[in-house]
This record gives structure tokens, C-alpha cells and sequence, in this order.
């Protein structure tokens, strides 16, 4: 019994600070559209400092991987990305067809990842193409839904 408050203290910390997620790397997180009302918001990108930890390393490694063999022309992946997510932000509203939906992008090693709500399976295709043709992109993770009440594919902002 003695035990039992210390072991309620524990646990009151425990989520809060396992929630604690701060964006450590700075990784670029933009809303490009946002007509079509309900759609659930990501989570920004962050880390607890745990997975900091782990990821520093695996950034170095994955980040210069790409100079070293000739793909990249800057010493590491994920200096191009703070350049790219605005770009394809501006694309994505200046091209017109997607002005009736509501989507972020994130951006992580050259990878651009759509979430949010469109409102056709074209016109889910149609972005992840469209993002694609932006210069320096290397791929496209789409975890678009079409219309604002499927099961979102990634994690949820904090309400």
C-alpha cells in the first residue's frame, strides 16, 4: 500500500509526457487548401525526445546517402524539403482542380505526404501526380480521403 500513491503519481506523469512531441528537425508542415468542411486535421510533425534520439542517427545516415551516390545535388535530403512543401503548396493552389478540397502536406526527405479530404478518387490521383512534377520531389505519400468521413490514414491533431 505504501507503493500506491507513488505508482498514481507515475501514472498521471507518464501521458503527458509521453505525448510531449516537439517538430526537433523543423520539418516543413503546410494546410494548402481548406473548402471542404470536417475534414480532420493531421498531427504536425514531432518527436518525442526519445524518438529524437533515434532519428538523428537515422537521418544522418538516410540524408547523405543520396549526395554520396550522385542523386542529390545538396549534402544531405532533407535540406531540400524546406524549399519543396512551399512549392507545392503554391502549385497545388495556383493549378486550380483541387480548390474544393482540404489538404496538408508534409514534407520529409524529399517525400511530400498529402493528408486531408478531396472530393473524388480522380481528384486523389490527379494531386498525387500533380505534386509529382514539382522539381526535387522524390516521391509522394498519399493519404488523401475522399470526403470527410472515412477513417483518416494518419495521425490526428490534438483536439
Amino acid at each position: 500500500m505504501k507503493f500506491l500513491p507513488c505508482l498514481l503519481a507515475l501514472l498521471l506523469v507518464l501521458p503527458s509526457s509521453a505525448q510531449d512531441r516537439r517538430n526537433a528537425f523543423d520539418d516543413p508542415s503546410l494546410q494548402v487548401t481548406s473548402a471542404l468542411a470536417g475534414c480532420p486535421a493531421p498531427r504536425p510533425p514531432g518527436f518525442t525526445e526519445e524518438e529524437v534520439r533515434k532519428e538523428a542517427h537515422v537521418r544522418s545516415q538516410h540524408g547523405g546517402s543520396c549526395y554520396r551516390v550522385g542523386r542529390c545535388r545538396l549534402p544531405n535530403s532533407y535540406l531540400y524539403d524546406k524549399e519543396i512543401i512551399p512549392r507545392v503548396q503554391q502549385y497545388l493552389r495556383m493549378d486550380g482542380r483541387f480548390d474544393d478540397t482540404t489538404v496538408w502536406v508534409q514534407g520529409e526527405r524529399r517525400l511530400v505526404t498529402l493528408m486531408g479530404c478531396v472530393r473524388t478518387a480522380r481528384q486523389k490521383e490527379e494531386m498525387e501526380r500533380a505534386v509529382l512534377l514539382v522539381d526535387d520531389v522524390m516521391g509522394v505519400v498519399n493519404q488523401l480521403m475522399v470526403g470527410a468521413d472515412e477513417k483518416p490514414r494518419y495521425p490526428l491533431a490534438r483536439p
